[in-house]
């Protein structure tokens, strides 16, 4: 009896003590991708022998080794000479230990190599040490509102304005998020470091989201700029659409900043094989006024991928010359654009798609014209679980792009990339 009672307690211990692991609820997930293209006369100019012959300003670098071939650096480090051919890798995984209904502890790892690069493990041997956090914080319901606290991903204005991994806290309740930042930390004290604020309220009219915010970034150096902005989605007709306006104020130095964004897009299904869809937006640039007129993105953390060459798209190593800022960062440009879905089976879709986009100031050399360029994309399941798409674009391009002269050439690209999610 007296083993028995023993045995006894030492299973209720042991129970007592694990009991916490049976309430945890671990979800595990991720993503993973392997991209394989080329791209070439990105800078609009004909590239030959790995030498860009481009009418600029600059000098040729030569391997020792064999001085026939070499690389143009350019003086201007703006204009860079683009053509790639690489294959990559990506794996993101997720993990969250939902502790309760109301407590969550979410991480997010990420995984990069380039096939051959022996600065990651794409190299011989595999083993170099790539892995990245890009998340770890707590999401939790405390009195109605919902918290998150730590390194988190967030959106703000579709990504026009914001888009990006950041350390700081957002807290939702009844319609209202509240998002803050630390964007800089200079360990030199209060009120020296960048600090983002930013306000939204979403609410529904008759069928019509609408989602007004105000944005705030306070710079460490005492600049700041402001964002008073709205957000629309609706359902017209049997049309997804909506719209984007941003209003950018404030100082940099003795200039006042007063630029603007502006965006809308559709989306629309003609029947259940055929779907069309556009968008077009615009941003202010700089002009000759002493005020700052370009829009300036958050924090340097806006992201809005677009066009396959122009806009990053799929394989988002670099963009076409003449792109004012970056290519996911929208300012002084605007582009329209016009697309197709076409689904042939439940497992294999195509989708085309027509940009433009210009300069909303002329460049330096008095230019607008960025070009017109064509996107294909084929899209097949080729497994459960794992999808491919066949991608290839070209670049008819304007004189903002190419600089002129007699050797112009039109960016392309080409590529395939794998991709499952779990």
């Amino acid at each position: 009896m007296k083993k028995l009672a023993v045995a006894i307690f030492v299973a209720l211990l042991g129970l007592a003590f694990t009991a916490p692991a049976f309430a945890l609820e671990n979800q595990f997930g991720g993503y993973w991708r392997v991209r394989m293209f080329n791209q070439t006369d990105f800078d609009g100019r004909d590239n030959q022998d790995g030498i860009s012959t481009a009418a600029t300003t600059g000098h040729i670098e030569t391997d020792s080794t064999d001085p026939a071939y070499g690389t143009m650096v350019l003086d201007d480090p703006t204009v860079t000479n683009a053509d790639a051919q690489k294959v990559d890798t990506r794996t993101r995984l997720y993990y969250t230990a939902v502790i309760n209904d109301n407590l969550k502890f979410v991480n997010k790892f990420e995984m990069d190599a380039v096939w051959g690069d022996s600065t990651t493990y794409g190299d011989i041997g595999a083993d170099a040490v790539s892995v990245e956090v890009k998340n770890s914080y707590v999401d939790f319901n405390y009195a109605g509102a919902n918290f998150k606290i730590g390194t988190q991903g967030g959106t703000l204005h579709r990504g026009f304005l914001f888009a990006d991994d950041f350390s700081g806290i957002t807290a939702s309740m009844n319609g209202f998020t509240f998002v803050y930042a630390k964007v800089i930390e200079t360990g030199d004290g209060p009120g020296e470091e960048t600090q983002m604020y930013s306000g939204i309220y979403g609410f529904d009219l008759d069928g019509v989201k609408i989602a007004p915010a105000f944005t705030y970034v306070d710079e460490a150096n005492g600049d700041e700029a402001w964002y008073l902005g709205v957000d629309v989605d609706a359902m017209l007709g049997g049309a997804s659409v909506w719209g984007t306006l941003i209003y950018n104020g404030g100082e940099r130095g003795t200039a006042d900043i007063e630029a603007w964004l502006t965006a809308a897009g559709f989306s629309m299904s003609m029947n259940d094989m055929v779907g069309i869809h556009g968008q077009a937006f615009y941003a202010t640039g700089e002009d000759a006024d002493t005020d700052i007129n370009g829009f300036q993105d958050a924090t340097t953390g806006a992201s809005y991928y677009w066009a396959e060459i122009m806009g990053y798209g799929e394989f988002d190593t670099q963009v076409s010359a003449g792109i004012p800022v970056d290519g996911d960062i929208i300012s002084g440009i605007y582009a329209i654009n016009f697309g197709m879905t076409y689904a042939a089976s439940d497992k294999l879709k195509f989708t085309g798609d027509l940009w433009y986009a210009a300069l909303t100031e002329d460049d330096a050399n008095g230019q607008d014209d960025l070009g017109v360029e064509v996107d294909l994309v084929a899209d097949y399941a080729l497994v459960e679980g794992m999808n491919v798409k066949l991608i290839a674009a070209y670049l008819f391009a304007g004189d903002a792009t190419t600089g002129g002269g007699s050797n112009d050439e039109n960016p392309m690209e080409i590529g395939t990339m794998f991709s499952i999610s779990f």
